[in-house]
């Protein structure tokens, strides 16, 4: 009974996300139609370190939700982008909120909020090291 009942509820959920995630692979379609491979290469240099907080500051800005930065992350993975940073770029994704800052400094406080920020931005540069060198690929 638990399992059906799991089962619809999955469902439900990914249909509710369906229009969401055709959006973005739309959004990303067009953005692979638009932008020119060459600019992948100007803004990431094959450089660990440098691709890796290029690729942190990229997702602190362009934030959103974990779904669909794994389908943004594979087009840029198929554009040349390393996986160290598509790995930051993903990480920062969903724990660094520039966007939602001022939301979240009103509602939990100023000080927290850039403490918060200031860590999490941090965080997924180590994280997106220790994760590639893990496995292997660096």
């Amino acid at each position: 009974m638990k399992i059906n009942k799991s089962i619809k509820k999955a469902a439900r959920t990914l249909w509710k996300s369906a229009p969401v995630l055709l959006g973005v692979i739309l959004l990303v379609s067009l953005a692979n139609t638009l932008i020119p491979k060459e600019a992948y290469t100007m803004l990431f240099r094959n450089s660990p370190l440098i691709d890796s907080f290029i690729g942190t500051a990229l997702g602190s800005v362009l934030a959103g939700n974990p779904v669909t930065s794994y389908i943004i992350g594979g087009e840029m993975l198929k554009q040349g982008v390393s996986l160290l940073a598509v790995t930051a770029f993903l990480i920062a994704w969903v724990t660094v909120g520039i966007i939602q800052f001022p939301a979240e400094s009103v509602l939990l406080g100023k000080k927290f909020a850039i403490t918060r920020n200031i860590t999490a931005f941090a965080l997924a540069i180590i994280v997106a090291i220790i994760t590639v060198l893990i496995m292997g690929l660096l």
